[in-house]
């Protein structure tokens, strides 16, 4: 079927492929570890700045809902690491400003994606409210007494099991449109259409090993969230790094 433009080609990877571009990912982040860490050290300032916000109010729930969907808006928040990925693959060594302000990704298509992963998010925050509410009749206040209903009682395991599987299915859905169509739209001159196609194509045809690194993200992301986002300062940056990584090696040049 003619579409009417034509789409880069998708390179097959292997399920050891994850693993080395996390291993690539440090040795680039030793490369630039001022600006990248720094980068992350904002993020986490920021993470822990609304969750304790949030905690004061006596928000408990909010804490956790907005923790675990992190992953839906973390991929336009990494622009800055992507640029930093793709300047050391110039052999070049970025700066803090040039990671923090990205010219390249101030762009109408950008955009267009960014405010997707803000409804998935807004729509994530609806479900996992949707499913406490049919949960329990009472309101926890703190993270204390959340974490006994959640752990402690069969309606807390319930909503632990049906909020992780709705939500790992958003999420997968969500990572297969953005797990390379956000360095794509800063690396070339793509349309977000495009883009997020190119996305889908490289999750279709390369299932098993994207599975993997989509679980190795989450696992990872989640493991910062329960340091207090401390882990995140440099986590961050690597899962940053290796995802440009992962983009290069999914998304063959246009012949």
């Amino acid at each position: 079927m003619d579409i009417g433009f034509k789409l880069p080609p998708i390179n097959r990877i292997g399920l050891a492929d994850p693993f080395r571009w996390l291993g690539g990912a440090v040795g680039d982040l030793i490369q630039a570890p001022a600006a990248c860490l720094t980068y992350g050290l904002l993020l986490s300032a920021a993470s822990f700045g609304l969750c304790y916000g949030l905690y004061r109010t006596n928000a408990a729930y909010w804490v956790l809902a907005l923790s675990l969907g992190f992953v839906f808006i973390a991929p336009m928040m990494a622009m800055g690491i992507y640029e930093a990925g793709r300047r050391l693959e110039a052999g070049e060594k970025p700066r803090l400003m040039e990671i923090l302000w990205v010219r390249q990704a101030v762009r109408q298509d950008t955009a267009y994606l960014g405010v997707l992963l803000v409804l998935i998010y807004m729509f994530w925050g609806q479900i996992a409210q949707i499913v406490y509410g049919l949960s329990t009749y009472q309101i926890h206040r703190t993270p204390q007494t959340l974490f006994e209903f959640a752990v402690h009682t069969p309606d807390g395991l319930r909503m632990m099991a049906v909020g992780s599987i709705i939500g790992g299915i958003l999420a997968f859905v969500t990572f297969s449109l953005v797990v390379v169509s956000v360095p794509m739209l800063l690396d070339r001159n793509e349309n977000v259409f495009v883009a997020a196609v190119t996305s889908v194509r490289a999750v279709n045809a390369n299932f098993g090993p994207l599975l993997l690194w989509a679980f190795l993200i989450s696992a990872l992301m989640s493991l910062s969230a329960l340091t207090g986002f401390i882990a995140l300062i440099a986590v961050f940056p690597i899962l940053g790094l290796a995802s440009w990584r992962a983009y290069r090696a999914l998304v063959g040049a246009r012949s």
